[in-house]
């Protein structure tokens, strides 16, 4: 092998034309090998694309003996000649002169052979799906959609915000959180009245798995202004449908001085540059997964970002579903916690633009939000998406220091006075939401399954890897 600098697949496709002519260094997976008693052709994949490099063997310069290794799954290195193609499919392709066989594949054991399989069959071997096209352009557009919300955030001054993990607070006040212990289980301590004696467990206190960093992150937003949170978060809820995972990721903002306009306002602009970026740079991976999986999902991401989104009432929005005159599922009355076919039918079918639905019953949120004057609502905030329902959710806080302390009183939660400190020493109104990561993902692939758009998804009995 001569010393040349290897390039990347993705970088010599986008530049073509300035290595057209010369000699380049590939190296990659094969994705197919096809042929005759003449020439070889190999697609070649690294990962950096959806795209696959051509690799063109003479068999005057190669052996079978030399190729036989060459099979869906093998890689290789190759040095070679950049030609324009003369076959359909692709614009240029490489002439091989050098080979190396960094690893082979063998046939009848590797499971992702050039036909179609299953996404149930490909969760089964998440080990593997990656090599996928499918996983590849799921994975970088997770990577893509990553990077501009850190862009997002750093451009509009916020701070990144590390919030713990393991935590002994229950954000959400629900209850299913994955216990963090070190005490022998099969011989638990116990206290006289019987109960667990958490007083010998490595924190000396019940701990557990975070749910949200939302309460961390607004002791961030109270002495730095602005930050926002981007890290994994878990839920022990027993649920096996499309849009629930155990373990996901969270990015909550979180911004002092800020009332719930400017909370939406941030909202949905922070929602539509992510969905610009993917536009932008994943334009490839999109139109793959258009193409396969979901045929409107180009006119369905425009459609978010070059409409303004309705700003709603809980009760007005209610008003509507009652009006509709459509047969939901789930009933509909003033109070209830709206389900995906109420929300949907707001964005779908009513105004045909996303939604953002406010003041919503106190009764079905949580305790932190702001109550308004009428005493029955607080100033909730949930955006609305086609297709998904709820991304986004999010609150103007309760900034008030009694009635906060009343709220947790009615809820039972105790240890928040730590919480509580920042509306007793220089409280201010201050505003946050919460994305789900996968969420956003699910929307901007296609994809129909939430566990197909994280590479190791944990859900009621899987744990993988």
């Amino acid at each position: 092998m001569k010393d040349l600098r290897r390039v990347r697949i993705a970088d010599l496709l986008k530049d073509s034309a300035s290595y057209v002519g010369k000699e380049v260094d590939v190296k990659g997976w094969v994705r197919s090998r096809r042929g005759n008693k003449y020439v070889q052709f190999v697609a070649l994949n690294d990962g950096s694309t959806i795209n696959n490099l051509q690799i063109v063997f003479d068999l005057a310069k190669f052996s079978d003996e030399e190729l036989k290794p060459i099979t869906t799954g093998s890689s290789i290195h190759v040095q070679g000649l950049l030609v324009e193609s003369q076959g359909k499919g692709q614009t240029v392709e490489v002439q091989a002169e050098k080979l190396e066989i960094y690893g082979t594949a063998n046939p009848e054991e590797y499971p992702l052979q050039k036909k179609g399989h299953s996404l149930e069959f490909l969760r089964e071997i998440a080990h593997l799906r990656p090599r996928t096209n499918t996983f590849g352009a799921v994975f970088r557009v997770r990577a893509a959609l990553a990077y501009a919300i850190h862009k997002f955030f750093t451009e509009k001054g916020f701070y990144y915000f590390h919030t713990p993990l393991i935590t002994a607070s229950d954000c959400e006040g629900a209850g299913a959180m994955f216990q963090v212990t070190t005490l022998p289980l099969n011989e638990l301590p116990k206290k006289e009245d019987g109960t667990i004696d958490y007083n010998e467990d490595f924190f000396g206190k019940q701990a557990a798995l975070t749910v949200s960093g939302q309460l961390e992150g607004e002791l961030g937003a109270t002495s730095l202004g602005a930050i926002y949170t981007f890290g994994p978060t878990f839920r022990a809820e027993n649920s096996n449908t499309p849009r629930h995972l155990s373990e996901f990721w969270m990015i909550e903002p979180e911004i002092a001085f800020a009332d719930i306009t400017e909370n939406m306002d941030i909202a949905e602009e922070f929602i539509k540059y992510c969905i610009n970026y993917a536009l932008d740079n994943c334009k490839d991976d999109i139109l793959f997964l258009q193409e396969h999986f979901d045929k409107d999902l180009v006119e369905r991401l425009k459609f978010v970002v070059e409409n303004d989104f309705v700003r709603l009432p809980y009760s007005e929005g209610i008003k509507i579903l009652e009006e509709s005159g459509k047969k939901f599922e789930f009933p509909v009355y003033w109070g209830v916690d709206l389900a995906s076919e109420h929300e949907r039918y707001l964005v779908e079918e009513h105004f045909k633009r996303p939604v953002i639905l406010t003041d919503y019953p106190k009764e079905i949120k949580a305790f932190y939000m702001k109550l308004n004057d009428d005493g029955k609502t607080v100033r909730a905030m949930d955006v609305l998406f086609p297709k998904i329902g709820e991304i986004i959710g999010g609150s103007e806080r309760e900034a008030s220091y009694e009635k906060l302390s009343k709220r947790i009183e009615e809820q039972g939660l105790d240890g928040m006075e730590w919480y509580l400190d920042t509306r007793k020493f220089g409280t201010v109104p201050h505003s946050g939401f919460g994305l789900g990561f996968e969420r956003l993902v699910l929307f901007v692939t296609g994809m129909q399954n939430i566990r197909d758009v994280i590479p190791f998804p944990r859900y009621p009995k899987n744990c993988e890897y």
